[in-house]
């Protein structure tokens, strides 16, 4: 299979995730900011960010979960 032009390293992205088991959300942080100077520049950073924004979202909800005396 051929690699696309903006994932030019000796490492794939995608094999990276793959063969150290990441998570959804932070393999896309990994993709979105691998290839954000060859692809989509601005938008690829907020697409990171997003991620970013989820898995941070994620920890506040657990955090307060842990907290709750109900």
């Amino acid at each position: 299979m051929r690699t696309p032009d903006h994932y030019d390293y000796k490492i794939q992205p995608v094999d990276f995730m793959i063969q150290n088991n990441i998570p959804f959300c932070e393999g896309n942080v990994i993709k979105y900011i691998c290839r954000w100077r060859a692809k989509n520049g601005r938008e690829d950073l907020l697409k990171a960010r997003h991620y970013i924004d989820i898995l941070i979202q994620n920890l506040d909800n657990d955090s307060a979960e842990s907290y709750n005396t109900k």
